[in-house]
């Protein structure tokens, strides 16, 4: 609907399009009607001819009201056909039973106040009418034509406030689930960078601490025959942190990892447990029987035993880390447990502001928490430390 028509059809009944059907229907049939039963009575070549020619104006003005609509001409259009009308009914009273569809019609057109004064207006000319055939006068003739008219004004201006109410809080509720998508757009996006961050920090910045571990060891042994091993190791670890590059940067999942079954998970686990960690000896366990994981929960598992043996590496002290990965029937457990320094968990703080080290334990509790698992921290004051992460195999 365009502009113009949508002006046009501003009234209390502007947005019941399908009245016009039914209007225009009602309105031929009582015009044909009143003009047969006027031809009955009366002698056609007296004047009943003039009201037949009055009654085939009335229909072309009124089937004239889109051309109204389009040249803004609504009020003419409405004020013509109302005055045609009322010359007809005071002619021949019949024609009063028009005045329901063209009441709808010009209540489809006008506003509100305008035409309560045209229906009121229409309502007093058929009690005139009624009342130049009746032979008493008669009170009724008048006070019903007008109370009927002003009761039904009353009524639909009540149902256009109503819609008018419902169509404020339907606005407000677009309105409203407009902003919560915004507001799931940015949180969908803070996650995201949270997720991208603790990806990075978890595989390329462990890689390139253990990058710089194998080349201080090298540099340190330079010329003797484990030089060139560890030299060659940090040499794969580089290619394995440009993997992880790019698949950060394509946010893809490691699809080495997809549907990798027990022995793949437990060489990756291995040769993480084989980096350098401080001076401190790694050992890897598996218990239980094993299954194949999905990229998403073996990327998870593998990222919390690089965060947590980084740990233990910076923090520890430790001589010994056990990493054991248990499978039982409905999750998988995963513990790293070192003999070192320990400390209260109690006094962990949140990493300051611009630090380069912020994920962590928080990063880590918050992938396994990610996959529907929990993350369980142990440790006291020379007592070692373990750290517990449990994750549902219906993840995988």
């Amino acid at each position: 609907m365009d502009n113009e028509h949508r002006s046009a059809r501003r009234g209390i009944l502007g947005q019941f399009s399908r009245l016009d059907g039914w209007l225009h229907l009602i309105f031929l049939i009582l015009v044909t009607t009143s003009a047969l039963r006027y031809h009955a009575r009366h002698d056609l070549l007296a004047d009943g001819w003039l009201i037949l020619a009055g009654a085939l104006a009335l229909v072309i003005g009124y089937l004239l009201r889109p051309v109204a609509a389009a040249h803004h001409l609504t009020v003419v259009w409405s004020l013509s056909v109302v005055l045609l009308w009322a010359a007809l009914t005071l002619k021949a009273p019949s024609f009063a039973w028009c005045a329901v569809p063209i009441a709808f019609a010009v209540l489809q057109v006008l506003r509100f106040r305008v035409a309560a004064g045209i229906v009121v207006a229409m309502m007093l000319t058929v009690s005139v009418g009624w009342l130049r055939v009746s032979n008493d006068v008669d009170p009724t003739l008048v006070a019903g034509p007008v109370g009927i008219g002003l009761l039904t004004l009353i009524a639909y201006r009540a149902l256009e406030r109503e819609a008018a109410a419902r169509q404020r809080l339907v606005d407000d509720l677009l309105r409203a689930q407009e902003r919560l998508a915004e507001a799931e757009r940015r949180a969908g996006a803070l996650a995201e960078r949270a997720r991208l961050s603790r990806d990075i920090h978890d595989s390329i910045g462990q890689d390139l601490s253990s990058i710089n571990l194998f080349l201080q060891a090298a540099e340190q042994s330079w010329g003797e025959p484990q030089s060139r091993e560890r030299v060659h190791t940090a040499a794969r670890t580089a290619r394995g942190a440009l993997d992880a590059v790019r698949r950060v940067v394509h946010d893809l999942a490691d699809e080495r990892l997809a549907g990798a079954a027990a022995p793949e998970i437990t060489r990756r686990l291995q040769q993480i447990a084989e980096q350098p960690c401080g001076g401190t000896r790694v050992q890897l366990r598996v218990d239980g029987a094993s299954r194949p994981l999905s990229a998403t929960l073996a990327e998870a598992v593998i990222f919390t035993v690089r965060g947590a043996l980084a740990n233990v590496r910076d923090h520890a002290r430790a001589e010994r880390a056990m990493v054991t990965l248990t499978y039982d029937d409905d999750r998988l457990r995963l513990d790293v447990r070192d003999d070192g320094c320990g400390f209260q968990p109690a006094m962990l703080r949140a990493p300051r502001s611009g630090s380069l080290r912020g994920h962590g334990l928080a990063g880590l509790r918050q992938r396994v928490s990610a996959l529907g698992g929990t993350l369980e921290l142990d440790s006291s004051p020379g007592e070692g430390t373990t750290l517990s992460a449990v994750f549902p195999l219906e993840a995988s």
